[in-house]
């Protein structure tokens, strides 16, 4: 036993010794001192020394037992010690998947690690990467990137646990536990497995992207790999995601596509240059370093098939990849003049030598991590701008009429830190037309500053360089800027901000349709809809108010018959006790509006008071011809049916503009200049977010309507369709099941935004009962000694009075619990008794108080409160801007600076507002004219700033009647 130390002390110090050779990501100054100290010779181990597991925390020093059972005892206590010890992370919330939570930085310790110094084999491995991190190459090339190499291994990634080097392995969570949001304390750590690994993590990398904590990111991920809907993780599983927005869910989404398109794409990459035998060790690592398109299309061009190759491939088959290398690592044994062939071209002279090695050492330059990133870093330190300028071709032949348009970019600078989102697509736009020349302004500091670092500091020479040899060099950090660096930063700036102007215009046009979808609902009013016109009239189009179509007519207003046409229009609104009328604001809408204002100010329908409102029927006329149109109303004339949809559009904005598809419906400007796949999934997922949230009645909505409810589509909402028609109306969202298609991660996304109208079900099972009571009674004789038949389905299954909540079904256990606990009924659900009781005991309790006793969050139960408390039939339209109705009007001459006027905001766009005071053009509020401070408190909770639809008070600033414009400023939101 007393040799066992002996062996241990010359053990630790060969370890000891070889510690200053180990990788630098192995050796880091601030763990050295303490590896050697922990394994100083004159410490007391017993066991050999050893590489810690991954998921098992560094043990503490113990005295070398004398036996092995004493010293299997010691490790297992101190084993158990270390695994006792937990984080102090926040306490946090799974329903039904892994919840994480964010760590603090300052907590725990990362083990050391140590070990004996890796073997490098001469040839690296390029077996399989699909999916693991590739860190080697071979032994003689020279990497292009200072990204750290360990061995010849491919990194795997089996499993989360691999990753938690500070924790103890914890059991995971499965998606199907907790549906009831119990709090559970995890552990785990951010990493999550994707199918294409790179050398980034994607996690970290969606989180400084999107300004969005790695545990949310992480979260989100796993969520979305799970085909969750965004309105459903917006308002059922916010304890996972912070309590974020469905915009910024979108964000973070379609920013998680970027980053896995480019690493499919990269493994794609990787495959075709192996299949071809391009793929090296140097290339390899800068592919997977990729996080951009931009990046890899920089690195892999040159390999492309079809490419005729770069100047450094050409002079690396010449044979001087060997002569850049020693310029590098040993320039002392450097001849140049020993690679001339006279006969051969590149390499007939001293200047083509040189020139070949030149081109080599820029490529190198050009490809290493290190070396970009300290250019773009010094790119952010200095004043970089975006110029445009007339096109030459354009001036002389372009058309005036569109080289006008572009006259603030004729001659334009600005700094990229501060150019506005629409001043990008207006000049990119310029120059898609040809009438503008784009261009991106690098000061020359930038580029002297870069040539100093490179030549003394990262490219530095291992050795003394000759004259000639240092001249080779600066040409070479020079050519690698001019030649390859300046481009891919010119191509990256240009990319990023059309990149980040689309984005923010798409999020815009989002937040229009919102606003439009939202618009609260004209109920109760019989309503006639105008489709203006002149040479083939004005359609008309009275519906009642459950939208049925009373009457359609044409009206000539506008070719000397309006008098005898007033007529007919009086009849009809007397007729049908009809005192609105909604006018489109497509062609003749003036004429058409100034008609019925003249009417109405001469009081023309009395004694109905009529009003009237103006509506956009963008997307109408495209509907009329659609199939879904002519399946509606299959006796009507396309024509009428456009002014059928206008009078809708005010009745019920939701349920008529989502027949429309959204890009359609016209929510902004520029909208065809940014991508249209992208335009469209953000629209079609705010139409889902939309329905969802005001939730449709499964048993009166209509087809078209039901395929927007997240987790349900086109197929399935016709299998529901088909279920109602053939088995009568839904009891509970427990039969939604039953329905063809709809699987239980179908049921979880949409569940919870389908609604029961209570006294509809209890009617209806009510008037069943007694039929099949009625039926027993005739049928009792003839069915004595026969088996008793199985109840039918509205005989077994009862109303929920949850049902017509906002709570989803994994909550009913604890909304009854609640309930029971407040001492309320679930029939009372929505009235004011049930009010006062939640308000005694969360006044009583507390809100947390009592979320703690119903072992539930505070998330989880407000959700129940508001779903408990909400009176029937309750709309979250409500609280949004209705239909501005009005009897006159006022002209485009009447206006003076100063006046102030009320008025509906028509469109948002990033420069500013668009508000129709009805004057025919809408004024525009400059951005710089909107503050906090005139926007209500509402707005301010919501996020939504000012969108279509909300009635604002203005004031005119200015007046340019030869332009038509109007430029306003905003006192207040009504």
């Amino acid at each position: 036993m007393s040799s066992l130390p002996r062996r241990v002390k010359s053990e630790a110090k060969a370890l000891t010794s070889e510690d200053d050779e180990l990788p630098s990501f192995l050796n880091s100054s601030s763990e050295s001192e303490e590896e050697e100290e922990e394994w100083e010779p004159k410490s007391k181990i017993a066991k050999r020394p050893r590489l810690p597991k991954k998921n098992e925390a560094k043990t503490k020093k113990v005295a070398a037992p004398q036996s092995a059972v004493a010293r299997k005892k010691v490790k297992k206590a101190a084993i158990k010690e270390e695994m006792d010890v937990s984080l102090p992370i926040p306490p946090a919330e799974v329903n039904r998947m892994q919840l994480l939570e964010p760590k603090e930085e300052d907590v725990g310790t990362k083990p050391k690690t140590l070990n004996q110094k890796p073997e490098v084999p001469k040839k690296m491995e390029i077996n399989s990467f699909q999916g693991k991190k590739v860190k080697s190459w071979e032994n003689d090339e020279e990497p292009s990137t200072s990204v750290p190499v360990v061995g010849n291994q491919v990194k795997h990634e089996k499993s989360e646990e691999d990753f938690a080097f500070d924790e103890p392995p914890f059991k995971k969570i499965k998606s199907t536990t907790c549906p009831e949001g119990k709090p559970v304390k995890n552990l785990g750590g951010n990493k999550v497995k994707e199918e294409f690994e790179m050398n980034w993590d994607i996690v970290q990398a969606l989180s400084e992207i999107t300004n969005v904590e790695s545990w949310v990111c992480a979260n989100l991920i796993r969520l979305f790999q799970e085909e969750n809907t965004i309105p459903f993780i917006a308002r059922y599983r916010k304890e996972l995601i912070n309590n974020l927005e469905a915009d910024a869910l979108r964000e973070v989404q379609q920013t998680l596509e970027e980053l896995r398109t480019v690493a499919k794409k990269t493994h794609t990459m990787i495959q075709k240059l192996k299949k071809e035998g391009k793929l090296s060790g140097c290339l390899l690592t800068a592919l997977l370093n990729c996080r951009t398109l931009e990046e890899l299309d920089h690195v892999s061009a040159p390999y492309k098939t079809g490419s005729k190759g770069t100047k450094a491939q050409r002079a690396k088959q010449l044979g001087l990849e060997p002569a850049a290398l020693s310029l590098l690592q040993n320039p002392m044994e450097l001849n140049l003049f020993s690679y001339i062939r006279p006969n051969t071209k590149g390499l007939s002279t001293i200047q083509e030598v040189e020139a070949g090695v030149q081109h080599i050492l820029a490529d190198i330059f050009a490809k290493d991590k290190d070396t970009l990133d300290f250019i773009r870093k010094l790119c952010q330190q200095r004043y970089i701008c975006i110029q445009s300028a007339l096109a030459k071709v354009s001036s002389k032949s372009g058309n005036e009429k569109d080289i006008d348009k572009f006259q603030l970019y004729h001659e334009f600078s600005c700094n990229i830190k501060n150019i506005q989102h629409h001043q990008i697509l207006a000049i990119n736009r310029g120059e898609n037309l040809k009438i503008l020349t784009v261009k991106v302004n690098i000061p020359d500091g930038v580029k002297n500053e870069f040539c100093w670092w490179c030549v003394n500091e990262r490219w530095r020479p291992k050795q003394f360089l000759k004259p000639e040899l240092m001249r080779i060099l600066r040409n070479s950090v020079e050519d690698a800027y001019k030649r390859l660096i300046y481009p891919l930063l010119c191509r990256e700036f240009r990319s990023k901000l059309t990149s980040d102007a689309e984005k923010e215009s798409v999020m815009m046009f989002g937040r229009n349709l919102r606003q439009l979808l939202l618009t609260s609902p004209v109920r109760g009013r019989t309503l006639m809809g105008v489709d203006p016109g002149y040479k083939h009239g004005c359609k008309l189009a009275i519906i009642s108010p459950t939208s049925q179509i009373l009457h359609t007519d044409v009206v000539y207003l506008h070719s000397g018959q309006g008098f005898r046409e007033a007529e007919k229009i009086k009849r009809l609104l007397l007729q049908y006790n009809c005192s609105t009328v909604v006018i489109g604001n497509g062609t003749a809408c003036r004429e058409t509006e100034a008609y019925f204002a003249d009417l109405i100010m001469k009081k023309y329908f009395a004694p109905l008071d009529v009003v009237y409102c103006i509506v956009s029927e963008a997307g109408a006329s495209i509907y009329s011809v659609s199939p879904e149109a002519s399946k509606e109303m299959p006796d009507l004339d396309p024509n009428l049916r456009s002014a059928v949809s206008i009078a809708r559009r005010v009745q019920d904005p939701l349920a008529e503009l989502v027949k429309i598809e959204p890009k359609h419906i016209g929510v902004g400007m520029y909208q065809h200049d940014v991508s249209q796949t992208l335009l469209k999934a953000t629209l079609d997922s705010v139409v889902e977010e939309c329905v969802s949230f005001v939730g449709v009645d499964i048993n009166i909505c209509s087809e078209i309507l039901l395929r927007h409810i997240a987790g349900l589509n086109a197929n399935r909402a016709k299998n529901i369709i088909e279920w109602r028609e053939k088995n009568g109306p839904f009891i509970n969202r427990e039969q939604l099941k039953e329905v063809k298609g709809l699987g239980p991660k179908s049921f979880q996304q949409c569940a919870g935004f389908i609604r029961f109208n209570q006294e509809y079900i209890k009617t209806f099972c009510s008037s069943k009962k007694a039929e099949l009571g009625s039926h027993a009674l005739l049928t009792k004789a003839g069915a004595q000694g026969k088996k008793k038949s199985k109840p039918t389905p509205c005989a077994s299954r009862q109303p929920n009075p949850l049902d017509q909540t906002c709570i989803h079904p994994e909550s009913y256990s604890i909304a009854m619990r609640f309930l029971s606990f407040i001492g309320g009924n679930a029939n009372d659900i929505g009235k004011s008794d049930m009010q006062q009781k939640v308000n005694a005991v969360i006044q009583k309790e507390g809100l947390e108080g009592t979320a703690k006793k119903l072992n539930t969050t505070l998330h989880t139960l407000q959700l129940i409160i508001d779903g408990l408390t909400q009176p029937e039939g309750f709309d979250i339209r409500t609280d949004f801007d209705k239909p501005d109705f009005k009897r006159s009007i006022v002209c485009f001459e009447d206006l003076s600076v100063g006046t102030v006027l009320t008025g509906k905001v028509e469109n948002a766009t990033p420069f500013g507002v668009f508000v129709d005071i009805g004057v025919g053009k809408a004024g525009l509020i400059p951005v710089r004219n909107i503050t906090e401070a005139k926007l209500s408190k509402v707005k301010k909770r919501r996020s939504l700033g000012l969108g279509p639809g909300e009635r604002v008070e203005v004031k005119v600033l200015n007046v340019d009647i030869p332009r038509l414009r109007i430029t306003l400023d905003l006192i207040r939101v009504l």
